[in-house]
């Protein structure tokens, strides 16, 4: 981009960003929802999340691959079009414990397919948009993340439900994933990194490991590593309130359970995004925030597993867990940024972005295992539980670190 052109709105990243949320929001919530409707037990249903959250826990390995190949348009449109038809196949294969696993191999290969997509619209917003306006930028590009996913698992699950046959509902998923490509239009195209330097792409990735064990090695790195790793403000227990068979214990069906953990959390959570970063830097340290907001969280799943068992305390403990778990999402990049500083910040970036997925990918399990032992109530307070823990930790590796490290958190 030359100095006379002006940027495109960042209206452009949010239509951009929205297949890569619409994949994961597809299986948390429609084929989540679906699950033990066909047969599957609520960890079964808990593994298909698991599984489409698993490449993101390790993308930042092949971020090189997307860096210095292919233009990042081309790399969109390619991606973009994996993920349609990643979509399609999704809607279209019947579920059943029958086809656990290919159905399974499919959401891997689209999750996958959707990293890069991730990959070239990150790489767009860091060579296009000016320094000045990359924090207004980001809000509009988490935006569509997080409307992305409330649009595929709302609009997913209402057309599986509605239409005659699954093939039309993968089809209109499809279009409109595709449909997201026209945005690429206000943009220009951005070429891959210049490999001069002499560095081969198994180079690239090596450096990638090396860089990120440098940062985790350093006291902040520490800190936000823990983190990283410990269940505090996961937002995980919003796959097993998904289920069909869990949420019936609230009463509550189809319907709300299409509008509340499809649309209503979608808007909610962008809502917290907003109000987390307004407070993070203010009045406290993004990692005390991000501890807060995990008090936040487990204050409400503990009252929402002793509160009545109504369809209107249902969809009011899944708004009020929605928007805390944007709190948490708006602290975990603030406290981020604090802690990369300048140096290799997108490759450093993406490497806590895919730490950040572990624990949600095994809270996401263990809470269905609860789920399954203690039931609804019993899986509520075991999360509160295990964030509390987790905010224990957290506290014990701080106060060994030296009183330096220590101080900002």
């Amino acid at each position: 981009m030359t100095a006379t052109q002006r940027p495109p709105h960042p209206f452009v990243y949010t239509v951009l960003i929205v297949p890569f949320g619409a994949t994961g929001g597809f299986v948390g919530v429609a084929l989540a929802f679906l699950a033990t409707r066909v047969g599957l037990t609520v960890q079964q249903g808990a593994t298909l999340i698991a599984v489409s959250s698993f490449p993101s826990m390790w993308k930042f390995f092949w971020a090189p691959v997307a860096d210095r190949t292919l233009t990042r348009k081309r790399w969109y449109l390619l991606s973009c079009a994996a993920c349609a038809a990643g979509m399609a196949a999704m809607a279209t294969l019947p579920l059943s414990p029958r086809t656990m696993l290919p159905m399974c191999a499919v959401i891997f290969a689209t999750s996958l397919a959707s990293t890069f997509l991730g990959f070239a619209v990150e790489a767009l917003v860091a060579h296009v948009t000016p320094p000045g306006d990359r924090g207004r930028v980001s809000g509009w590009f988490q935006a569509g993340n997080l409307g992305g996913s409330g649009l595929g698992g709302g609009l997913g699950l209402w057309l599986l439900l509605t239409l005659r046959a699954p093939w039309q509902a993968g089809l209109v998923l499809a279009a409109t994933m595709l449909a997201c490509a026209v945005a690429l239009r206000w943009l220009p195209e951005v070429p891959a990194d210049d490999v001069a330097d002499g560095t081969t792409l198994r180079g690239s990735v090596v450096h990638v490991a090396r860089d990120m064990g440098a940062v985790l090695r350093s006291t902040e790195g520490i800190l936000c590593g823990a983190l990283c790793f410990l269940p505090i403000g996961t937002g995980a227990a919003a796959g097993v309130l998904t289920q069909a068979t869990v949420a019936a214990a609230w009463g509550a069906g189809e319907r709300e359970v299409g509008m509340v953990q499809g649309f209503m959390t979608g808007a909610v959570s962008m809502v917290g995004c907003l109000a987390g970063g307004a407070l993070c830097g203010r009045r406290m340290s993004a990692r005390t925030a991000y501890v807060a907001y995990g008090v936040a969280m487990a204050a409400v799943t503990l009252a929402m597993a002793f509160a009545p068992l109504t369809v209107r305390s249902y969809v009011f403990y899944n708004v009020l867990y929605a928007f805390v778990t944007g709190l948490s999402y708006a602290a975990f990049s603030s406290f981020v940024f604090d802690a990369i500083g300048k140096g290799h910040a997108a490759t450093k970036y993406n490497g806590f972005a895919s730490l950040s997925n572990i624990p949600i990918w095994y809270m996401g399990l263990l809470l269905a295992r609860a789920q399954t032992s203690l039931g609804a109530r019993g899986m509520l307070c075991a999360e509160s539980a295990l964030g509390v823990l987790g905010m224990m930790v957290f506290w014990g590796i701080a106060r060994a670190l030296p009183p330096r490290a220590t101080a900002a958190a």
